[in-house]
This record gives structure tokens, sequence and C-alpha cells, in this order.
């Protein structure tokens, strides 16, 4: 499964952060992205700004995209 926001939605709740915070954090500009790791995807483009998520954090991830208020959370099926 994969994940990407688009920051044009964003609300900036941080509720997505809040629910799985090892897939999506906020920056400082107020906006959340999706993340791998250590590696953050600022720079949305195209899958550029797509991150895969690990099986075990699929749950959490699709919690966080139905909870978004800005429903800016696209997930990806393989």
């Amino acid at each position: 499964m994969k994940v990407w926001i688009d920051q044009d939605l964003c609300t900036g709740d941080g509720l997505c952060e809040e629910i799985c915070p090892q897939v999506f954090t906020l920056l400082d500009d107020g906006l959340a992205y999706v993340k791998e790791g250590d590696k953050i995807f600022n720079n949305p483009a195209g899958s550029e700004g797509v991150a895969q998520v690990p099986p075990e954090l699929e749950d959490a991830t699709i919690e966080a995209a139905e909870e978004c208020p800005g429903e800016c959370i696209f997930i990806e099926k393989d």
C-alpha cells in the first residue's frame, strides 16, 4: 500500500500524525507530509511524494485517512 497527501487540501490539524506518526509528520509550514522511516517526502510531485506503507501500519494509515478533516490523504492499494 502507498500513501500521499495533497498539501493544497491539508488543514494542518495533525490528526494523521497523532494516529500514525510512523507514516505522517507535520513540518514547519504547518502541513502534513508522508514519510518512510527517516525520509520525509516534503517536495511532493507525483511519485516523488508517495510513500510505501509497511503492512503493520496499513490499518493506522487507513484510519488517519478516514479521520482527516481536509480529506487530503490518498491511499493506493498495491
